[in-house]
C-alpha cells in the first residue's frame, strides 16, 4: 500500500484558469527529510574540492524539486556570501553545466531561455522553436510568455515575428497567441465533420495548399476536438493527416504541423521519439537530450519513459547509459529516475 500511496502522492494536478487539466507524471519529486542548509553546505564543499566533486552536485540537484533547489540557492548565498549559480558555473563545464544550470530555472523560465537562445544572433534554431512552441499547453504558453517578458523585457510574439517568416511565422504566432478553445464536455459532431472536411479541401483536394485554414483549425481548436477531427479526416482523404502534411508542405512548416499532430495524438510519445532520434546520432545531440530531460522531469518524464520502452523496446535508462558518458550520463540517469 505504501507504494501506491506514494505514487498517488506524486501525481499532481495542474489547474489553470479553466484550461485543460493535465495530470503530471514527474520523475523528479520533492525530496523527503529536506534540509536546504545541509544541501547548501555539501554543495559548497563539492565546489571547493580540488577537481570538483561533481557526484555530490548531481546527487543533490537532480533529486530535489525546483522549489527545493531554490531554497538551497537561498541558503547557499546566506552561508557562502556568494551566488550559487555563479559558483556552479565556475565549477562545471560542458553538457553537465548546461544541465545543472537548466535545473536552477523553473520549467517556464527554462523554456523561455531556450526560446530566447534559439532566436539569438545570426540564424535561428528552428528545431528548438518548433519543439517548444508546438508542444506546450495553453497554460504553459501563457506562463512562458509572462516569464519571457519578465526576463528579457521583450514580447515573445515580437521576437518570433522578427525571427521567422512566411507561413511558418504565421503558424508559430497563432500558437503563441494562445487562442485555443477550452475542451468541452459536449462533443460537437457537426463541427468535427466541418473541420475534417475543411482540412481536406484546403489541402489534398485542391492544387496548392490553403495553409491559413490549416493554421486556424490547428491553433484554435481544443486538443480532444482535434483528435476526433483527425479520425474523421480519414473518411474524406485517402491519406491520414500526417501523410497529407508531408505531401502538402515542406521545410519548417512541415516539421511544425507534424509536431502539432504528434503532440495532439500522444505528446509523451513525441518526446520519446525525439530522445531516441537525438541519441541515435554519433555523439548524441546533447542539447536536445538535455532540453527534454530538464524540461519534462517535473512534468511528464515518467510517462515519456513508458512510451519510450513501448515504442523502442528498450528502456530510456539503458539508451542513455549506452549513448552518453561521464558525469553528464550520471546526471541524465538520475533525472530519468530509474530503469523500466
Amino acid at each position: 500500500m505504501a507504494l501506491v500511496s506514494e505514487f498517488l502522492g506524486q501525481l499532481t494536478l495542474s489547474y489553470g484558469g479553466g484550461h485543460e487539466v493535465e495530470l503530471k507524471y514527474p520523475t523528479v519529486v520533492p525530496a523527503r527529510d529536506f534540509d536546504p542548509a545541509r544541501d547548501a553546505a555539501r554543495i559548497e564543499t563539492a565546489v571547493k574540492t580540488k577537481g570538483v566533486d561533481e557526484q555530490t552536485i548531481i546527487d543533490i540537484l537532480t533529486r530535489r524539486s525546483y522549489e527545493q533547489r531554490r531554497e538551497i540557492a537561498f541558503e547557499y548565498e546566506r552561508m557562502a556570501k556568494k551566488d550559487m549559480i555563479t559558483a556552479l558555473k565556475g565549477a562545471l563545464s560542458g553538457s553537465l553545466e548546461a544541465l545543472v544550470l537548466g535545473l536552477m530555472k523553473s520549467t517556464a523560465q527554462y523554456d523561455a531561455s531556450e526560446l530566447k537562445t534559439s532566436m539569438k544572433g545570426l540564424g535561428t534554431d528552428e528545431e528548438t522553436l518548433i519543439e517548444i512552441v508546438c508542444s506546450r499547453t495553453t497554460d504553459e504558453m501563457l506562463e512562458i510568455k509572462r516569464v519571457y517578458k519578465e526576463l528579457f523585457k521583450k514580447d515573445l510574439e515580437k521576437d518570433v515575428a522578427g525571427d521567422t517568416s512566411g507561413a511558418f511565422a504565421k503558424l508559430l504566432l497563432a500558437l503563441v497567441q494562445t487562442k485555443r478553445d477550452e475542451p468541452s464536455n459536449v462533443i460537437d459532431y457537426e463541427k468535427i465533420d466541418d473541420d475534417a472536411r475543411s482540412l481536406y479541401e484546403a489541402g489534398v483536394k485542391r492544387k496548392g495548399t490553403d495553409v491559413a485554414t490549416w493554421i486556424t483549425i490547428m491553433s484554435q481548436r481544443s486538443v480532444p476536438h482535434l483528435q476526433k477531427v483527425f479520425e474523421r479526416y480519414k473518411s474524406y482523404s485517402p491519406y491520414d493527416m500526417k501523410e497529407s502534411i508531408r505531401k502538402e508542405v515542406k521545410g519548417d512548416l512541415e516539421k511544425s504541423f507534424l509536431t502539432l499532430v504528434e503532440c495532439f495524438q500522444n505528446k509523451q510519445l513525441y518526446f520519446a521519439n525525439r530522445l531516441s532520434e537525438a541519441m541515435k546520432t554519433k555523439g548524441a545531440k546533447e542539447k536536445v537530450v538535455t532540453r527534454i530531460m530538464v524540461s519534462r522531469c517535473e512534468v511528464d518524464l515518467m510517462k515519456v519513459r513508458t512510451e519510450f520502452k513501448r515504442q523502442h523496446h528498450k528502456s530510456l535508462y539503458q539508451t542513455i547509459a549506452e549513448h552518453t558518458k561521464g558525469d553528464y550520463q550520471k546526471a541524465l540517469l538520475s533525472l530519468c529516475g530509474g530503469d523500466d
